[in-house]
């Protein structure tokens, strides 16, 4: 991993963690160890952004939920976001995601959030690394109930990779500001029967309630999942530079393990789910099972 991908990862960490603070390019230079015009370069080279734009959609993002969620006013999201007034907030709201502040915290739609991708991820995942010890995965059975789920269908994609690279990574902003069933976005494979003609079986998408009435967003669909009991494995908190091996050492324990030790049987019928990798927490899938 270069020296390049490394600064722009600190970057982005110290904007996440600094977010609802005055950040200044000087701040980066110095978290980075660069000068102010070489992160400012690497920075939108690997991100496709400036530092500005970033910070600025970041936090557009952010209000955006904090009004779907919250009992807050807006000018109050707009001294949080950094702008001196109502007017400058609800422009720059309005360019962001087409409509208005006001208008969306009474009734909520969905919008394209931005989401903040590591570029030390995509590099982690092109590298080749092998497991040095075995992880401990926590195994767990759940249940689930009857559910739709809206979901974006790729074209050929098996991973999440080659899915960003067929609809593009903006999909997951869009599900995270849907209300959940689970509090976040899945993705999912698809058995057969929930595919269409020449879609993927890799697909994300977000769990809602059977009476769910809400906007269905332009080139989504929604598929209708059965109440089901899952094996849910969890693995170890995992650092950055881990996270290849985090998905790995779970994706072994669910092909090695034997679940007819706990009275069932592996239900290919159900989509398999993953949820969105995070350090804290550990690498986290789902399959399902049914009683022998």
């Amino acid at each position: 991993m270069t020296e390049k991908v490394l600064a722009v990862q600190q970057m982005q960490d110290y904007i996440a963690v600094h977010l609802s603070e005055k950040i200044t390019l000087c701040d980066l230079s110095c978290t980075a160890g660069y000068s102010p015009f070489y992160c400012a370069r690497i920075f939108k080279e690997l991100t496709g952004i400036t530092p500005a734009a970033y910070i600025r959609r970041l936090r557009l993002s952010s209000s955006a939920l904090r009004l779907r969620d919250e009992q807050c006013k807006v000018i109050d999201m707009a001294y949080d976001a950094g702008y001196d007034s109502g007017d400058g907030y609800q422009r720059a709201f309005r360019n962001e995601f087409g409509c208005n502040p006001y208008e969306y915290a009474k009734a909520p739609i969905p919008l394209p959030l931005f989401t903040a991708y590591g570029v030390k991820f995509k590099t982690l995942w092109k590298e080749q690394k092998s497991m040095e010890h075995i992880a401990s995965v926590f195994v767990q059975v759940v249940e689930k109930p009857e559910r739709k789920a809206i979901i974006k269908r790729g074209r050929t994609a098996k991973e999440y990779w080659s899915y960003c690279q067929e609809v593009g990574c903006d999909v997951w902003g869009i599900l995270t500001s849907m209300k959940s069933l689970c509090g976040e976005p899945v993705c999912m494979w698809l058995p057969e029967k929930y595919r269409e003609l020449n879609t993927s079986e890799y697909v994300q998408g977000v769990e809602v309630t059977m009476d769910h009435t809400g906007i269905i967003p332009d080139g989504f669909d929604v598929i209708t999942l059965p109440a089901a009991k899952y094996l849910m494995f969890q693995g170890e908190p995992f650092r950055e530079e881990e996270y290849c091996q985090a998905i790995e050492a779970v994706q072994l324990a669910i092909e090695r393990y034997d679940p007819s030790i706990i009275g069932y049987v592996w239900d290919e019928t159900k989509p398999r789910i993953q949820l969105e990798p995070r350090g804290e927490r550990g690498y986290i899938e789902l399959k399902a099972i049914q009683s022998k």
